[in-house]
C-alpha cells in the first residue's frame, strides 16, 4: 500500500516531522531487510517533495540499493524536481581529500548547479540556499558515528541556514554504521566548538543522522528549522552495517570499510598527536604507529585487557600524511568482539600506553586533541599520567546528563 506525504511525514511540535513505522515484523530479519529513508521516499513517488523545487545535500554515499546515484536517479525521475545540488568536505562526487571540497561547478553527468557547502554557514549558507531557488533542502549523507565526522555539523549549518533562508529541511535516514545502541565518550565543552564538533554531544554519539537532526533543531538551533524526517524500516539499534543488507560506498576517502569506522570514533583522536592515524595506508585508522616505535607498544595494549579487540605489532609506511614514505612501527587493531568492543576506550587506552612506552610521543602543537575530544581534560589527565580508567571515568556524569537528552530524540 502506497504512503501519502501525511501518512509519510508526520508533523510533530516545533515545525518537526517524523515517519510513522509499524513494529518491524520478527520475519523482516537478515539480508535486505533495512529501507533507507530515500527507498522510501522513492517507493511513495516522492509525495512529500511534491510541488517543491529540492536542492540535495549529499556525496557518492547517497546511492539507491542498486548503487546508482540518488541524484542521477532523482534528475530523472519526473515526479521530482531537483534543481541544485550542495557538496560537502569531499565534495558531491568525492574528488577531494580531507580538509577539500570540489567548489563550485555543473555536474557533467546531469547539469545541475553543485554549490560547495564546506566550511561554510550561517547567511552566508542561507545566501547560497536562496540564490539556489530551491524550495526544500534535503540531506542524505552516510555518517559514521563520531561527532568529529564532519557530515553531521555539514547538516548542522544546513539546517541552520535553511530557517535563516525560510526554507524547508528534510532529512533521509541511514544506518548508523556502528550500531545506535550508545554514547560513549566525552562530551563537547562549548568553548571547544569547531568544524569537528559544534554542540555537546558524545564522542561516540550512536544516533541515526535523523535523529541527530531531531536533537539539533530540538536543543541547539536558536531558530528551529521547518524539519522532516523520513525514517528507515527495518533497522535495529543493535545492527552493525553488514546486519542491514544495504552496499558500502566510503563517505569520505580515508573510511574504506564498516570496519573504518567501526574503530574511527577512538583511534581519530591520533590525528592529535605525531603517530600517523593510518592515513596513507590500506587500514586507516586501525593501523597506528611513527618511526622509533617496537614491540613494547603492542604489548603494554594488549596488558590492558580490552574487551573485543587484540593489538598486533605492525609495521608500514604510509604514501603520504605523517610519516609519508618512512616506515613506521606501531599496532593494529583487530576487533574480535565488535559487541563488547569500546572504540572510545581503546583510543584512550592506546594513547595512555603509546605515551608511556614511546619516549618520543607529543601532541599536536595546535592542541588538537583538545579539538576533537571536546575539552583539554583528556590531553591533561594523560600527561599528569592518569590511567585509562581514571581518563574514561572523568566523563561519567557529563555523558549521563546527555544520555537523557539523548534518549528523548530515538525513534528506532
Amino acid at each position: 500500500m502506497s504512503l501519502s506525504r501525511r501518512g509519510l511525514l508526520v508533523a510533530g511540535g516545533g515545525a518537526v516531522g517524523a515517519l510513522a513505522t509499524a513494529p518491524t515484523p520478527a520475519a523482516a530479519q537478515g539480508r535486505g531487510r533495512v529501507r533507507t529513508g530515500f527507498e522510501r521516499l522513492a517507493a511513495d513517488g516522492y509525495a512529500a517533495l511534491s510541488g517543491q523545487r529540492v536542492g540535495m545535500v549529499t556525496n557518492p554515499t547517497g546511492i539507491a540499493r542498486d548503487v546508482r546515484h540518488i541524484v542521477d536517479v532523482m534528475h530523472a525521475d519526473d515526479r521530482v524536481d531537483l534543481v541544485a545540488v550542495f557538496g560537502p568536505e569531499h565534495g558531491f562526487r568525492g574528488t577531494a581529500q580531507a580538509g577539500g571540497s570540489e567548489g563550485r561547478y555543473d555536474d557533467p553527468a546531469t547539469g545541475l548547479p553543485v554549490y560547495d557547502t564546506y566550511l561554510k554557514s550561517g547567511q552566508p549558507l542561507a545566501d547560497i540556499f536562496t540564490a539556489s531557488g530551491v524550495d526544500s533542502v534535503v540531506f542524505d549523507i552516510q555518517d559514521a558515528g563520531a561527532r568529529f565526522y564532519t557530515y553531521i555539523w555539514t547538516m548542522f549549518d544546513c539546517m541552520q541556514a535553511a530557517a535563516l533562508a525560510g526554507k524547508r529541511f528534510v532529512v533521509l535516514d541511514r544506518p548508523n554504521p556502528v550500531t545506535g545502541r550508545a554514547a560513549l565518550g566525552p562530551v563537547l565543552d562549548k568553548a571547544f566548538a569547531t568544524f569537528v564538533g559544534r554542540e555537546p554531544i558524545s564522542q561516540a554519539h550512536g544516533m541515526t543522522v535523523a535523529e541527530l537532526a531531531l536533537l539539533f533543531n530540538g536543543e541547539f538551533l536558536s531558530r528551529p528549522v521547518e524539519l522532516d524526517i523520513v525514517r528507515m524500516s527495518g533497522w535495529r539499534r543493535g545492527d552493525f552495517f553488514d546486519d542491514t543488507g544495504l552496499p558500502w560506498v566510503p563517505p569520505s576517502p580515508n573510511m574504506p570499510t564498516p570496519d573504518t569506522a567501526l574503530v574511527y570514533s577512538g583511534t581519530c583522536l591520533f590525528e592529535g598527536t605525531n603517530l600517523s592515524e593510518g592515513r596513507g595506508t590500506t587500514r586507516p585508522f586501525e593501523l597506528l604507529g611513527a618511526e622509533g616505535i617496537g614491540p613494547a607498544w603492542a604489548e603494554a595494549a594488549n596488558g590492558l585487557g580490552l574487551p573485543g579487540v587484540h593489538f598486533r605489532e605492525a609495521y608500514f609506511a604510509p604514501t603520504f600524511s605523517k610519516w609519508q614514505g618512512k616506515t613506521v612501527g606501531g599496532v593494529q587493531l583487530h576487533v574480535h568482539d565488535r559487541r563488547s568492543f569500546d572504540p572510545v576506550r581503546a583510543g584512550i587506552g592506546l594513547l595512555v600506553t603509546a605515551k608511556r612506552s614511546w619516549s618520543g610521543f607529543a601532541w599536536r602543537s595546535d592542541n588538537w586533541i583538545d579539538k576533537l575530544t571536546g575539552s583539554t581534560r583528556v590531553r591533561t589527565l594523560i600527561d599528569a599520567g592518569a590511567d585509562t580508567d581514571e581518563v574514561v571515568g572523568a566523563w561519567d556524569d557529563d555523558l549521563a546528563a546527555f544520555r537523557a537528552v539523548r534518549k528523548r530524540y530515538l525513534r528506532y
